[in-house]
């Protein structure tokens, strides 16, 4: 499994799990526990997480799922926009590691930006630090300018920023990747295979056959094949996270990744980051 360094020189794999969309359905809970226990026995040991999915149930699946295997799992969580503040923030970070059945969260992040100012959610998510209830922290969904404006306002420190990125979506490849390349800090890519629309490709699904590969593979394996970035595909069943894990097996030619390139070809100028 190829892994990634934090800038604290934590080493995490490429591909992990995430949780976006899981625990809705109660009929299907403990098939969707089985399947997050099962991609970490397969060393998919990042498990990302927040309060907002389900409604803290996502939290309490994950819980669930590594009840007995907490050791082995890197445990990502994130905070509403509007938890972000010196008051807020330990509050709500207690609550989801009450739901998560655990001690410490090993990253936590700002889920997007709201209205408090970056510099106070710095301070705080450094506090939590000093306090042992996370290792480190990090934001999702900062683009350039965001991330420039953190980091000048005290936030050098930030582990990850995770973003939407995939196939069909090329835009941060222009300055953002870029800009966080220069700084040491990985990129998270959520909904790596478009929430599911991409198996859909008529282009990539012929591409992936001639690999004898499925199209989620082949669009997980273009993420992997990529400097300083993390996937996190969610998986409700055990095959299918059998399916994602094989995807870190899969090497990409050249000859492959100019085919994709010309199959998605990035925009020609830059676009705003864009969320799901």
């Amino acid at each position: 499994m190829k892994t990634i360094r934090l800038p604290d020189g934590t080493t995490i794999p490429a591909l992990g799990q995430g949780t976006w969309m899981m625990a809705e359905d109660r009929r299907v809970r403990s098939e969707e526990i089985a399947a997050l226990r099962g991609g970490i026995d397969l060393g998919l040991t990042l498990i990302d997480t927040a309060e907002m999915y389900a409604d803290g149930e996502s939290e309490r699946l994950v819980g669930a799922a590594i009840q007995g295997k907490r050791d082995q799992v890197f445990l990502v969580s994130k905070a509403y926009p509007q938890n972000a503040s010196h008051d807020r923030l330990p509050r709500a970070c207690e609550a989801s590691l009450t739901r998560l059945g655990t001690d410490r969260l090993d990253l936590y992040l700002l889920h997007w930006r709201g209205n408090v100012p970056l510099g106070e959610t710095v301070e705080a998510m450094e506090r939590l630090v000093d306090a042992g209830k996370i290792l480190r922290w990090g934001v999702s969904n900062l683009d350039t300018d965001d991330m420039e404006e953190l980091v000048a306002s005290g936030g050098a420190a930030c582990a990850t920023d995770q973003i939407l990125y995939n196939l069909t979506r090329r835009g941060p490849e222009h300055d953002l990747l870029p800009w966080l390349a220069e700084h040491a800090i990985p990129t998270m890519a959520y909904s790596p295979v478009e929430q599911g629309r991409l198996v859909g490709h008529a282009g990539l699904c012929s591409l992936a056959d001639e690999l004898g590969a499925t199209p989620a593979q082949l669009a997980l394996a273009w993420l992997l094949a990529r400097d300083n970035v993390i996937a996190i595909p969610k998986a409700g069943r055990v095959a299918h996270v059998r399916d994602n894990r094989a995807a870190a097996d899969l090497t990409l030619n050249a000859s492959v990744l100019d085919r994709l390139d010309k199959l998605f070809p990035r925009p020609k100028r830059r676009v705003p980051l864009e969320m799901l």
